[in-house]
């Protein structure tokens, strides 16, 4: 077992080692723009900041798994930025507000809501994140169990983030039930 493991972590190193600089750079920047939109909106809502440094372990973990070019990894940063970007772009309209904020920055040069305008880092740090995480995982020329821990992980990041939402985030335990049609 133990040598089926080391292989497995030695293959995906090994496929990880060909990737671009730059499909690593896009999942760091992108998850960098989202760690940053949750550090600022917690200074914004003190009641957000447990949630929001659990929320942000999902990241880091991204960030170190793709670097070993794990299907997992790139499940788990793909599947989370698109449900939060699915959630505050067609539940919500926290990305639509943000950019209203940064339409008011452009015209006027003053952000009333600054809170709102970090949705727009948000969702841009995620469709990069989304763009980083598929392309690292189809440089890796994927296998059918690539696809699957790629499928998982995504799953498992979800739920994390939900069980997350659900023990210190109550709040938004209502916009859950919006997004699962509950």
């Amino acid at each position: 077992m133990n040598f089926l493991w080391r292989q497995a972590v030695y293959r995906d190193v090994a496929r990880h080692s060909a990737q671009p600089r730059w499909i690593q750079l896009a999942i760091d920047v992108g998850a960098g723009f989202f760690i940053f939109a949750l550090v600022a909106s917690a200074v914004f809502d003190s009641r957000i900041r447990v949630l929001h440094a659990l929320q942000a372990l999902i990241y880091l973990a991204v960030m170190v798994g793709s670097r070993r070019g794990s299907a997992w990894a790139f499940g788990a940063g793909c599947f989370v930025a698109a449900f939060w970007n699915y959630t505050n772009l067609f539940v919500t309209t926290f990305v639509r507000a943000g950019i209203h904020q940064l339409g008011l920055l452009v015209t006027t040069g003053r952000v009333p809501r600054p809170d709102l305008l970090i949705a727009v880092f948000a969702a841009g740090g995620h469709f990069l994140l989304i763009l980083g995480c598929l392309a690292g995982l189809l440089r890796t020329r994927p296998a059918g169990r690539d696809w699957i821990r790629f499928t998982v992980g995504g799953v498992l990041a979800i739920a994390y983030l939900v069980a997350i939402i659900a023990t210190t985030g109550r709040q938004y335990v209502p916009l859950l039930r919006l997004v699962f049609h509950l």
